[in-house]
């Protein structure tokens, strides 16, 4: 193999590739990025065994051929390659090292064989549809901060995709840990009726989230009831799903809360995060104390001290003291678009449903805490 790229398109292409790759390997075959010329020019290859990315960047083929290098080391190599330079990439067959020539630096890498790389893309997808990049950004963003990092619930490790019925059939995106739920959803593409809901795993929604740039690209996603693949532009993301099943969110989702809280999102986020600097790092609880058109925050922590801030909200129900963690509280409103949060509550012991008064496409549960 014999082929030239421009240092800038590689560097960004393994920057996408080498994340994949775990620095601890038991599989040596693993630890290293396969490259591959074709009509498209230069093509790389990641893959976990659990999920797989391969993308194309434009190179003028002197020889065709493939190979594999350590992935996090030619990644290091390119990136400290001077700026706008151009790369030479070279194999050498009879002793299995590729080569790397920009300007004056040269180095030589130990290859493993391209027939050992595993192939995670094969099987069937039984769906398949097209979405904007921008939709399928924001239904990411808007639910991934929910998802459990409890190994034990590996069915919550996840976003839940599934198509669903809101007034018409939308796509939707759902996550939780349990203590707190994040729902989005966007109108249900054509093509997406009938598809399987799948749970795509934490570390596939990092990688779309770090992927998807442009807002008004067209994302391809192929499914099936085990395997989800991302197609954008020069790159195609493929996974497993989790193969579990998804709890039934509907029940959690309070419908009858009739208290309305309605805060203003910059001022009532400030006061959680002043007054939660003295909470303690495990429960990071803060009480929120309702009044007509008065909301007082406060913490109380043995260790440390307390603190009290008190901000004016629209509220007119019944008094009422509630806790939260001050970060969950935090995660959600920075989710919020507009310039004010409504907050539905209930009483001390029931989870709270917090929406934008302006976009109705994201909800947001949290359970309260005890204070």
């Amino acid at each position: 193999m014999k082929v030239t790229v421009e240092r800038g398109e590689l560097l960004k292409s393994l920057a996408h590739v080498h994340r994949v790759v775990e620095r601890r390997n038991t599989i040596p075959i693993l630890a290293n990025v396969l490259m591959r010329t074709g009509p498209r020019g230069l093509a790389l290859k990641a893959t976990d065994l659990d999920i797989e990315i391969v993308e194309t960047i434009p190179a003028e083929v002197a020889q065709e051929g493939a190979t594999t290098v350590p992935a996090h080391t030619i990644y290091d190599i390119v990136r400290k390659l001077p700026e706008g330079s151009q790369v030479l990439i070279e194999t050498s067959g009879d002793r299995g090292t590729l080569t790397v020539r920009a300007g004056r630096s040269r180095f030589s890498l130990q290859t493993l064989p391209e027939t050992d790389f595993p192939d995670l893309a094969a099987g069937e997808m039984s769906h398949s549809f097209p979405i904007l990049a921008g939709e399928l950004k924001r239904l990411v963003d808007k639910t991934q901060f929910a998802i459990s990092t409890e190994e034990t619930r590996y069915y919550l490790n996840g976003i839940y995709l599934h198509v669903a019925e809101a007034g018409g059939p939308v796509l939707r995106a759902v996550a939780t840990d349990g203590h707190r739920l994040a729902q989005a959803q966007t109108a249900a593409p054509a093509g997406s009726a009938g598809m399987p809901g799948v749970i795509v795993p934490r570390k596939a929604v990092a990688e779309i989230q770090r992927l998807v740039e442009d807002g008004e690209a067209e994302i391809g996603i192929e499914l099936s009831t085990a395997k989800i693949r991302v197609s954008l532009d020069r790159v195609v993301l493929t996974s497993k799903l989790i193969d579990g099943t998804f709890p039934d969110y509907g029940r959690v989702i309070p419908l009858a809360n009739d208290k309305t809280l309605i805060v203003d999102k910059a001022d009532f986020a400030a006061a959680v995060d002043r007054v939660s600097t003295v909470a303690s790092e495990r429960g990071r609880a803060v009480k929120l104390a309702l009044a007509d058109g008065r909301l007082t925050l406060s913490v109380t922590n043995p260790d440390s001290g307390s603190a009290v801030e008190e901000i004016e909200v629209e509220y007119a129900a019944e008094p009422l003291d509630i806790g939260f963690n001050s970060r969950y509280l935090l995660d959600i409103t920075s989710q919020i678009e507009g310039a004010t949060a409504e907050l539905k509550l209930a009483d001390p012991g029931s989870p709270t449903l917090v929406q934008d008064p302006e976009k109705r496409g994201a909800l947001y549960v949290l359970m309260p805490m005890r204070v």
